[in-house]
């Protein structure tokens, strides 16, 4: 099996190209925390990662350098003659899926966290609050008492 599953910040901005036949690629290079060593210290990884067509298109146009993604994709080995006639090896993720999980800033936008990112507790906006006293079920008739027998489990 050959599944990779990455979250990183992209550490330059994508580059979008198109192959001869007209397919969209885009080049991003990910950077992604390692696991703690001894000392606490983490690592960290960069990992070049190919996006193709629609996606490599939405990539390019809504990531820039330090944009927080999700990656779903296979590690995938190439190589090539290089100018100077030596055989170069590549090793990249050929991502299936890409999502797009914050941008830079930390701000938030369609294509970034769902949440804002609330730096004090007064930045918090006012929530109606619920009694928790009141039974919400009061309303939907009389109570059903179940013992152990009648669970089918």
């Amino acid at each position: 099996m050959n599944n990779v599953v990455l979250v990183g910040r992209l550490t330059r901005d994508p580059e979008l190209r198109t192959t001869p036949n007209g397919i969209a690629t885009c080049q991003i290079n990910v950077a992604v925390n390692g696991i703690p060593n001894q000392n606490g210290e983490r690592s960290t990884d960069f990992i070049n990662v190919v996006v193709w067509r629609r996606q490599a298109e939405n990539v390019s146009k809504y990531c820039t350098k330090g944009s927080q993604v999700g990656i779903v994709g296979r590690i995938h080995t190439r190589s090539y003659d290089g100018n100077d006639g030596q055989r170069r090896y590549v090793t990249e993720v050929v991502a299936d899926n890409v999502t797009f999980l914050g941008s830079k800033n930390g701000g938030s936008s369609q294509y970034s966290d769902p949440m804002p990112d609330y730096n004090t507790a007064d930045q918090i906006p006012d929530m109606p609050t619920t009694d928790i006293t009141d039974d919400p079920f009061k309303d939907f008739g009389s109570e059903v008492v179940l013992s152990d027998d009648d669970l089918p489990f």
